[in-house]
């Protein structure tokens, strides 16, 4: 995962424009004096125009609203790091002479787009519609596939979880499973010192309001968060409060129930937690799979029309993707307590494979199909899902070493 740093003060005098075209959002090397660099990365300019729409692409990818001008500018800071981080990136692939096909950029920006329930081809007409140069996206997915292929290709092979690493793995999940816990995910926005902290709040305050606005908080994690946690949409799992840094511990224990609570700023940063449930020590668990169909019409006609074509789980993503206003989220693996009393009792009562009854959402309405119920379900994973998950968070950890020395010796040049 890679470290986002919220970036210096002067970038909340960046300039913005209401909508440009996608022309002007990509200018030519000779127009960069003229319209201003926000940074030089080992010789290379990244513009304010790079920068403003890194951020405007940020918001609107996270599905809530469209973005205020206020809202873009309190996102720039986390913009131009991940444009830093990008250059970088793409230098170190460079050495090892690593070339992405277009297939897998195409590739990666359907996945992006999926989540949002969306094609490949409406995400680029968004931000088309947006002023934003689709080019920006494709770039953000080259850098992401080869930084990832390098840290594989190099650590990927020596990383070895031994049983016993397991063991005390399953030791430790055990020993939480007889305290009360939290099903916690968390953005976490990396600022080390006062005046980054600042910059990180307001950050944070804008993505609240993008979160309340309907935005998925998976995909605001996977976009925005510093924290490891990030590649799995922030899901920190279940955790009890000797978990977690004490500064968190307070909210969370003030906490009337589920919700998103921050910002909450502690000595490096700034947090945004999403409080899912609370369960007491050696409760039962039922686990379920589901997917959520929404629209964002305030009429009911068009879900029950696409419900009308839905057969089984399978079919839901697809009706979906060809279902103008509608999309679709999968949730794995879900302990029913997780939905709240009335979520809990719709999920109860319908047939695997069927949907719930309708129901309201922020900005709409929806309905949740049933792929899976597993009654009294074992809480602790399998050996093979810990060992994958303890070398995958291995692996994030040597990633962020790896980044903060390319920028400990590459020249960065704040303008």
């Amino acid at each position: 995962m890679v470290r986002k740093l919220v970036a210096a003060a002067v970038f909340l005098a960046l300039p913005f424009a209401g909508t440009a075209s996608a022309q002007d959002a990509a200018p030519s090397d000779g127009s960069l004096t003229l319209e201003g660099v926000a940074a030089v990365v080992n010789d290379q300019p990244i513009s304010f125009t790079d920068v403003r729409d890194r951020a405007r692409m940020l918001l609107l990818s996270l599905g809530g609203q469209q973005p205020t001008q206020e809202q873009v500018q309190q996102i720039t800071g986390q913009a131009l790091e991940q444009l830093i981080d990008e250059h970088l990136q793409l230098d170190k692939a460079a050495e090892f002479d690593l070339e992405i096909s277009k297939d897998e950029i195409d590739g990666a920006v359907e996945g992006m787009a999926a989540q949002s329930g969306l094609t490949g081809s409406d995400l680029k007409s968004q931000l088309l519609a947006a002023g934003i140069d689709p080019s920006s996206l494709e770039e953000q997915m080259r850098a992401e596939i080869a930084w990832n292929r390098v840290m594989s290709g190099l650590y990927g092979s020596r990383i070895r979880i031994s049983d016993n690493q397991v063991d005390d793995q399953i030791e430790q999940l055990r020993a939480a499973a007889k305290k009360t816990q939290y099903r916690i995910s968390e953005i976490f926005l990396f600022a080390p010192d006062p005046e980054t902290r600042v910059q990180a709040e307001e950050a944070a305050r804008s993505i609240l309001e993008q979160l309340k606005a309907g935005a998925d908080f998976r995909v605001a994690a996977q976009r925005l968060s510093s924290a490891p946690t990030a590649a799995t949409g922030g899901d920190m799992g279940w955790v009890s409060t000797s978990d977690l840094s004490p500064e968190l511990v307070p909210a969370i224990e003030e906490a009337d129930g589920p919700g998103v609570l921050g910002p909450i700023v502690v000595d490096n940063g700034v947090y945004i937690l999403f409080i899912q449930n609370k369960r007491e020590p050696a409760e039962a668990t039922t686990k379920v799979d589901l997917i959520r169909l929404i629209t964002q019409d305030s009429t009911d006609e068009n879900l029950k029309a696409a419900m009308e074509r839905i057969q089984s789980c399978d079919d839901v993503q697809s009706v979906a993707n060809t279902t103008q206003g509608l999309r679709a989220q999968p949730l794995e693996d879900i302990n029913i307590e997780e939905l709240g009393p009335e979520g809990k009792s719709m999920v109860e009562s319908a047939e695997i494979g069927k949907p719930t009854d309708i129901f309201a959402v922020s900005g709409g309405l929806g309905t949740m199909y049933v792929c899976r119920r597993e009654e009294g379900a074992e809480a602790l994973p399998s050996r093979d899902d810990l060992k994958s998950s303890l070398k995958g968070r291995e692996l994030n950890m040597i990633s962020e070493r790896e980044l903060r020395n390319l920028r400990r010796d590459a020249t960065i040049i704040y303008r």
